[in-house]
């Protein structure tokens, strides 16, 4: 089916422009003013709404196989796009851990069977498959991911040599959570011992604190630049680790460095560490509970000027669901982690209305630089013959975020009640109409996501 949209605000590479495109055949076929004489199956007047490229989430733990009480890849990306995201890149620590090139691919067909959103899955690194990481095609996997800290799962890497192996001849970009063990061990002892099991709710940022993050993340630009790795460090959650990262522009589908040369370390923040801080702890408790920690104030402010100043990269989620039962223990027993998917777009519309952000910087940290950083083959730009992953936002609309309009298996989201002054309204995966206005066209699923390296 040919789509033509006409009257559009297109945000794209740096501007705003009020154009039509046209969809045919799943691609882009052509851009312009006044395409309305195009032949088309559909038209959409799409007068005084924005078209975006959908958003590339490279962050999200969608807990299948083996955690599917929580979450499962069909009902989390039906929450993606829904909130304008149409691609995702999914992380290993599900059970049982994508450790082997088995068990990864058994992940990729169920993306193909039941994914709306398009997809690409990690592989998982271990103290003990370095074997199996090696045998990553970088042709067809986003990347390698690394926990250099536990968080959630067992997939902590912390043999010195087995790290300075993967660094050293990983076949594809690095990403890794960075938390320094010992010190968050430390720090939960010595707190466990001030309060006992009666502990407040914001303990957990003094407990994964700003020396836990920015003496793990050191280390592995350290790494990373001993060997000439291609690293991405996630969920930068303090002010402490920004001088670690240079400053990057896009150029010709790569991230450059002032001197021309490639960026080897770059960095992602997330929609959560941009919104909440830890007075946030007091009314919502472990329901922002996550790592690496939500933190201080000025740590929020410091985190989105490296956003501008393009010392972090790229904006994502880390959704990361639990039943609401799970949150309601007590803090020690409550898992970490918050569903975050399905408004992630909205909260940097909210930050772009409150002046914080342009609505091109938006784009670019959402999908033009994603897509960048990790090679992703004709996606996150609206270009001609590239696919037809887009987006259309109203932003005189509002969306009003509460349990009954969430699509996540989990049921709640720490954003309900809030109001956003946006509305994403029309959702398109790979050229199908997946989303529009609350209701889904689930025929067609998602596409595997392709790498040019």
């Amino acid at each position: 089916m040919a789509t033509l949209i006409v009257n559009a605000l297109l945000v794209n590479e740096n501007k705003v422009q009020e154009l039509d495109v046209l969809i045919e055949n799943g691609h882009i076929k052509r851009i312009g003013k006044d395409l309305q004489h195009e032949q088309a199956d559909r038209i959409i007047d799409a007068k005084g709404q924005y078209l975006m490229p959908g958003v590339i989430d490279d962050q999200v733990h969608f807990r299948e196989p083996g955690l599917t009480y929580k979450a499962n890849i069909y009902t989390e990306s039906k929450a993606a796009v829904a909130g304008g995201v149409t691609s995702f890149m999914e992380m290993p620590n599900t059970v049982p851990n994508a450790l082997t090139q088995e068990l990864l691919a058994d992940k990729y067909q169920i993306g193909s069977d039941t994914s709306l959103a398009n997809y690409s899955f990690f592989m998982g690194a271990s103290n003990d498959n370095y074997e199996e990481v090696m045998r990553t095609n970088p042709a067809e996997v986003c990347g390698i991911k690394i926990f250099m800290g536990s968080s959630t799962g067992n997939m902590l890497v912390d043999a010195p040599e087995v790290l300075e192996k993967i660094f050293a001849n990983a076949p594809c970009i690095i990403a890794t959570h960075c938390e320094d063990e010992p010190t968050v061990k430390q720090r939960m002892a010595f707190f466990k011992e001030k309060y006992g099991e009666n502990v407040p709710y914001n303990i957990h940022a003094l407990i994964r604190n700003e020396e836990a993050c920015l003496t793990s993340s050191s280390f592995a630009s350290s790494l990373a630049h001993k060997h000439g790795t291609r690293l991405h460090i996630l969920h930068i959650s303090t002010g402490d680790e920004v001088h670690l990262f240079e400053v990057g522009n896009r150029s010709n589908g790569q991230i450059l460095l002032a001197d021309g040369k490639p960026k080897l370390v770059t960095a992602e923040a997330c929609v959560h560490h941009l919104w909440f801080d830890a007075e946030d702890y007091h009314t919502l408790g472990n329901k922002i509970k996550c790592n690496p920690a939500i933190k201080a104030p000025h740590h929020k402010e410091a985190i989105l000027q490296a956003v501008l100043d393009n010392r972090i990269d790229v904006i994502a989620t880390d959704h990361a669901p639990h039943t609401i039962e799970e949150k309601a223990q007590p803090y020690w027993q409550a898992p970490s982690g918050l569903p975050l998917v399905q408004h992630t777009l909205n909260v940097m519309l909210e930050l772009s209305r409150e002046g914080k952000i342009s609505l091109e910087r938006v784009v670019e940290k959402m999908s033009h630089a994603v897509a960048d950083c990790f090679q992703i083959s004709d996606r996150g730009y609206i270009r001609e013959g590239y696919w037809a992953d887009l987006i259309l936002v109203d932003v005189n609309a509002v969306t009003h975020v509460q349990s009954s309009g969430l699509y996540s298996k989990c049921g709640w989201s720490p954003f309900e009640e809030t109001d956003f002054h946006s509305q994403i309204t029309h959702t398109f995966v790979s050229g199908n109409l997946v989303y529009e206005n609350g209701k889904f066209n689930e025929e067609v699923k998602g596409k595997r996501l392709l790498f040019n390296r």
